[in-house]
């Protein structure tokens, strides 16, 4: 039984030793910074399961974010508030507000995005003092990422007391659940109150947690933004085919067994793994984090069934990944559905009109956001809502963020929403709106309000129906006026279902 919250409003006492973290300005959040939930996964702890945090005796100072874990250059638009890369990277952050004796607040656990290949909790556009404001205690944490956190092999199934490899850096997530549990009373949280959320490869992340059977009773609410692991482009990889990427890598690096990758260099480790693309390292089917794929675990109703909040943003694709340079035209789009789709282009083209150049250009972004990101998120919410008798909640996040001075708008496009949801407009140095703040306000309510009950609706908020099935599928368009409206798009959504390409 761990301690009540200190008088000391930033120090507090971890079951592997006290920490000492910092307060807000207004002194109203207290901040902890780099706390280690598990042990570094350094030489013979390479490629195993997270292994107990050691502990300590004097006061440990968590005020600065610890490393990143270790990954190349991805995305641009990742900005990162700690030292660099390093393989010693376990760590979480919490934002708390003061307590209240004989009060415990909600927690929302957050799972950064990347591809699982880059990201880290130390972006100031998720910082979470903001969120925490709403009444609502904030965990991020790193794990591990690319080759570090995905290799799979067969030598390491052999070393395994469950014959599996991979998804360390989902079992690194479980970790920091479980590091939650056990410690989140003592920052005034209640630990039976956790809500993941994540957003990309968070949201992969999310999706997961839910199917795994060994995260029962970590999780009491979900929030999926713009991620599922459902769809061709986005599932786990089979058992078979994460270990041919392990085991070409073992090539590439001439070695001959695991003892001797775990000696090589982490840099080296990380070189060899960036070529020709480091996206071969992800999430598997191992027999034990996964015991089958995501799709036949909520077809069959085995995920947790708790309450979900999901969806996905307007302009998640752009034409440009589909024509590349070439300009699109009616005519070419036709053409390229045809050859892109020999079964079913007709319908394609109904479903992605055509009929002037300017609409072939949308339709090729709509399409391309649905290959991406959107029809598994949709296949996600369908799945959920018909088997895990809890309630779920849509969204369309429809807010273009303001164009950098001299600039164009790409729309709502992949990733946008995230500033809104944690309150930090101000982390990107753009001309933001009153319609900007206001929408960060709602989102942040509507976010909170679904933590602290499992229904994101609360005084003074537009409503927001649920996605209840029997023809009310109802999506909340999240915009500076937000507004509910029946899903516009459901038979497209329901025809790419029925394509192998997409399934």
């Amino acid at each position: 039984m761990l301690a009540v919250p200190l008088a000391c409003a930033d120090q507090v006492q971890t079951e592997a030793g006290k920490i000492e973290g910092a307060t807000s300005a207004d002194g109203m959040i207290r901040e902890f910074k780099g706390i280690p939930y598990a042990a570094p996964p350094v030489g013979a702890s390479r490629w195993k399961p997270p292994q107990p945090a050691a502990s300590w005796t004097d006061v440990r100072k968590t005020v600065d974010f610890a490393p990143r874990c270790m990954q190349g250059h991805i995305y641009d638009d990742m900005v990162f508030r700690d030292k660099g890369p390093s393989e010693d990277c376990l760590y979480l952050n919490v934002w708390a507000p003061i307590p209240e004796p004989g009060k415990l607040l909600p927690v929302m656990v957050w799972i950064h995005g990347g591809g699982f290949i880059a990201g880290a909790s130390s972006e100031p556009r998720q910082d979470g003092e903001n969120l925490a404001r709403k009444g609502v205690i904030v965990v991020s944490m790193n794990y591990r990422l690319g080759a570090f956190g995905f290799l799979a092999h067969p030598d390491l199934d052999k070393e395994s007391d469950h014959n599996a490899s991979g998804n360390y850096g989902l079992l690194d997530q479980v970790a920091a659940l479980q590091w939650v549990r056990h410690n989140i009373e003592a920052f005034g949280g209640d630990p039976n109150m956790v809500t993941v959320f994540g957003e990309s490869a968070g949201s992969m992340s999310v999706c997961a947690l839910l199917a795994s059977p060994i995260t029962d009773g970590l999780i009491e609410r979900a929030i999926g933004e713009s991620g599922s692991m459902f769809g061709a482009r986005t599932s786990a990889h089979q058992r078979t085919i994460a270990e041919l990427a392990g085991t070409e890598l073992a090539k590439s690096l001439h070695v001959n067994s695991i003892a001797e990758m775990r000696a090589k260099a982490a840099d080296e480790i990380l070189n060899a793994s960036m070529k020709p693309d480091p996206s071969r390292f992800g999430p598997d089917i191992d027999g034990y984090f996964l015991n089958e794929p995501v799709t036949d675990e909520y077809r069959d109703g085995m995920e947790s069934h708790v309450p979900l909040l999901a969806g996905w943003n307007a302009d998640e694709g752009s034409y440009e990944e589909i024509f590349g340079k070439e300009k699109p035209t009616a005519r070419n789009f036709a053409k390229l559905l045809k050859k892109d789709y020999v079964v079913g282009a007709d319908q394609l083209l109904r479903l992605y009109p055509a009929s002037s150049d300017e609409e072939a250009k949308r339709s090729a972004a709509d399409l391309a956001g649905d290959r991406f990101i959107a029809y598994g998120t949709w296949k996600w919410i369908e799945m959920h809502q018909a088997t895990s008798q809890s309630p779920v909640y849509r969204y369309e996040f429809d807010q273009a963020p303001p164009a950098a001075a001299g600039g164009e708008s790409h729309g709502a496009y992949h990733s946008a929403d995230i500033e809104y949801v944690f309150g930090d407009l101000a982390s990107k140095n753009l001309p933001w709106t009153a319609d900007d703040k206001k929408l960060s306000d709602l989102m942040s309510s509507y976010w909170t309000n679904f933590a602290k009950t499992g229904d994101p609706n609360g005084p003074g908020l537009p409503k927001w129906p649920a996605y209840a099935g029997d023809s009310h599928y109802e999506v909340m368009h999240l915009k500076a006026d937000p507004s509910a409206a029946p899903d516009a798009h459901r038979e497209r959504y329901q025809y790419l279902d029925s394509l192998a390409a997409f399934r």
